[in-house]
């Protein structure tokens, strides 16, 4: 087996994706891999040891990269949804390997971008990417992650940021309306409160008037995925509008990172819930949202904007990023 094997990781706070990549190539290319339910486990190292014991393939790996939901602090991590504390120098004891490196989730998935192929985006503005120029990224799924890539020396280099726990910025009268439900329920209103799943069902309590026509029950578990269908398959009127709100919404804060990072060399959108609504998010509402940051209309013209379609976009970026190490 090629010492050019790494373990890389994809932790989140509902499942969790492991893989052993092989970096001989420009694109890491995957060896194994398979996806555990988090919460089956009562830490990273256990889950590690499972997935190398299925697979011989496995057996001898040079390092190792993770991507975890939360914030990361020197070599430790404490994942936002789930109680693990991620510790690298931890992780290598146990397993022998040479080095582990921890990046925030979404970091992760800012690595996969500059190896993504043309047919794993789906393109929402051509725009005129400016060589060398920043690229920002921003998901929605269970929680809100943003990220910057900066060029350095001829590579492409990320930083994480928690920006999706900052206040969400309200910009017309329904989401006034929804900024003061979630501001009332939760004591204040993060743009993940909005933009997220659980942020659909959000947005569905404060400005969903009426009975529901596709009886979707807002407190299940897979409420923001029977909002979205319902509203995506005309099912529901009020439906349409909620998801309307929430891609309008998605739209605006794509924008403000964009301006926030100066995003020249693109905007891409990961996540579990963009590929999921892409004909919402193609019908230009995300985009005129997008661009509405007078006076800098045609600077947000200017920029690419993409869907990141690869479910596992971020087991590849930490995979990636190993290359880069």
């Amino acid at each position: 087996m090629s010492m050019t094997n790494v373990l890389a990781g994809d932790v989140g706070g509902t499942s969790t994706r492991l893989g052993v990549f092989d970096l001989s190539s420009s694109r890491p290319r995957a060896v194994a891999a398979r996806t555990f339910r988090t919460l089956d486990f009562g830490d990273l190292s256990a889950m590690i040891s499972t997935f190398l014991d299925s697979d011989a393939r496995a057996a001898s790996i040079a390092a190792a990269c993770f991507g975890v939901a939360g914030p990361v602090t020197g070599d430790v991590a404490d994942l936002t949804n789930v109680p693990w504390r991620v510790q690298a120098k931890r992780i290598a004891a146990a397993f022998g390997f040479a080095h582990v490196s921890l990046l925030n989730d979404l970091e992760a998935m800012a690595y996969a971008v500059p190896v993504l192929a043309d047919g794993e985006v789906r393109v929402l503005q051509e725009g005129r990417p400016v060589p060398k120029g920043n690229v920002a990224i921003i998901a929605a799924g269970t929680g809100l992650g943003q990220a910057i890539l900066h060029e350095v020396d001829g590579r492409y280099r990320a930083r994480a940021t928690e920006s999706g726990h900052a206040d969400f910025a309200a910009r017309t009268e329904r989401d006034i309306a929804v900024l003061r439900d979630v501001s009332k329920r939760n004591g204040r209103a993060s743009v993940e409160d909005v933009v997220s799943g659980p942020g659909l069902a959000n947005i569905f309590r404060a400005v969903h008037d009426g009975t529901c026509d596709a009886g979707v029950d807002v407190d299940s578990a897979r409420a923001a995925e029977a909002i979205s269908t319902a509203a995506l398959g005309g099912a529901c009127r009020r439906c349409v509008g909620v998801l309307d709100l929430f891609v309008e919404a998605y739209g605006a804060e794509a924008g403000n990172l964009a301006l926030r990072s100066v995003a020249t060399g693109g905007v891409f959108v990961g996540g579990g819930i963009a590929p999921k609504i892409l004909p919402a998010l193609e019908s230009g509402r995300f985009l005129a949202a997008f661009r509405a940051k007078a006076p800098f209309e045609k600077m947000l013209d200017a920029m690419p904007v993409k869907v990141i379609l690869n479910s596992e976009a971020g087991l590849l970026g930490a995979a990636n990023f190993c290359s880069l190490s």
